[in-house]
């Protein structure tokens, strides 16, 4: 990213803001300054899950631009759930800004299933998207950034769990 790194961090951590950019996610509710409800849609192949999340930041280290986000994930339909723990780090390296998440992912029920292969196949295109919505944001600041467009469901969160899980960068 072309932005300093102090405004990549200010950003990441503006939970409200970032929501859009995960496609399929959807903002429900504050409920305090590191806690937040969360709608999440995701199509895995012809599987359409919807699941209810609360988001909570866990640990905010300004001074290391480190953070960390639990989330926890309930299918509408019963289907099973989902944990996650989302670490970012924010840090200039090469004359860049670079933003690393790393997602340690539980899947459990019906939806371990229906993800075995198809997130993992579309993770590293989602994840560009999603970074080129921040970057878009930061090159916005000031202004009002454009909307969000969502695509198919929160592949992007699936696949970057699923990643980090079976190892594949």
């Amino acid at each position: 990213m072309a932005a300093p790194v102090d405004a990549a961090w200010q950003l990441l951590n503006d939970v409200p803001a970032v929501v859009p950019c995960m496609p399929g996610a959807e903002l429900v509710e504050a409920v305090g300054d590191d806690a937040w409800k969360a709608a999440l849609q995701v199509k895995l192949g012809p599987i359409a899950l919807r699941f209810a999340a609360d988001v909570t930041r866990i640990e905010r280290d300004d001074e290391a631009h480190r953070a960390v986000l639990a989330v926890k994930a309930r299918e509408a339909k019963g289907r099973g759930t989902a944990e996650a723990t989302i670490t970012s780090t924010v840090t200039q390296a090469d004359g860049a800004t670079q933003v690393r998440l790393v997602t340690d992912l539980a899947l459990r029920g019906g939806v371990a299933q229906y993800g075995r292969g198809v997130v993992a196949d579309v993770s590293s295109r989602l994840t560009e998207q999603f970074a080129a919505c921040l970057e878009q944001k930061l090159a916005a600041a000031g202004d009002e950034p454009p909307p969000a467009v969502p695509i198919s469901g929160i592949r992007l969160l699936f696949g970057a769990l699923w990643r980090s899980l079976t190892g594949r960068r």
